[in-house]
């Protein structure tokens, strides 16, 4: 009787985990073709902002890949995934790095997720470290690298990600920052805001940082070295 009842829970558990993984398969296959209005963090920001300011709105304007800048392009592909068009979603020698840097300094220091796995988490979850929840951006990691081209994800990714309190997405930034379009962004600019993506709450308002402007250059040299989707 005892194991019937464990594998009649155990059926469900795996049923809903079934469920859960066709909800996520269904919002990759939509989001092929339909642009996604919002995100798991765009929601978790605009509560952030509204439990201080009950009318507060997210600043954020999607654009179409060709509308935004080629330097922005480079600059964050540089900065965040530098081996982006030739993996398939997760860079294991960059992981591998990240995880010496983290034993090292004996706590998390570097992640090495690609842009693909940002944009699962982005897209889906939230920014805990849960083991479960990484193994999840997997999974959702390994849906949009299947089925979305690298120039789809990389659509999102710049539509998406935040770049500032409320502040989605490359047209939203480029006209907080630097009162320009997405298309019109420069190379200097454009490294800007890559370096600024690890933690771009704290960098809107301390844009002088010695750390921040340190990235910056690293990213404005090596920017012109990496490949991106047409």
């Amino acid at each position: 009787m005892m194991w019937r009842r464990i594998l009649k829970w155990l059926g469900i558990v795996l049923g809903l985990l079934l469920a859960l993984q066709l909800w996520y398969l269904g919002h990759v296959l939509w989001w092929m073709q339909f642009n996604p209005s919002s995100t798991a963090f765009m929601a978790a920001g605009l509560e952030r902002l509204q439990e201080k300011r009950p009318e507060a709105e997210l600043r954020h304007q999607w654009v179409e890949y060709k509308q935004i800048s080629m330097n922005l392009k480079r600059a964050v592909v540089a900065a965040e995934d530098s081996k982006f068009i030739a993996h398939e979603g997760f860079d294991w020698e960059g992981i591998e790095t990240a995880m010496e840097k983290n034993l090292k300094k004996g706590k998390v220091v570097a992640g090495g997720s690609t842009i693909s796995q940002q944009l699962a988490k982005n897209l889906f979850l939230s920014s805990s470290r849960n083991p479960l929840r990484k193994a999840q951006e997997a999974a959702i990691t390994v849906m949009i690298e299947a089925l979305w081209s690298k120039r789809r994800i990389l659509e999102v990714y710049l539509n998406v990600i935040e770049w500032g309190n409320g502040i989605y997405g490359a047209e939203a930034a480029a006209r907080r920052y630097f009162k320009t379009s997405a298309a019109g962004l420069g190379s200097d600019e454009s490294a800007m805001l890559a370096a600024m993506i690890p933690n771009p709450r704290y960098y809107e308002t301390h844009r002088a940082a010695r750390g921040l402007l340190k990235r910056k250059a690293i990213i404005a040299a090596r920017m012109w070295q990496v490949a991106v989707p047409k």
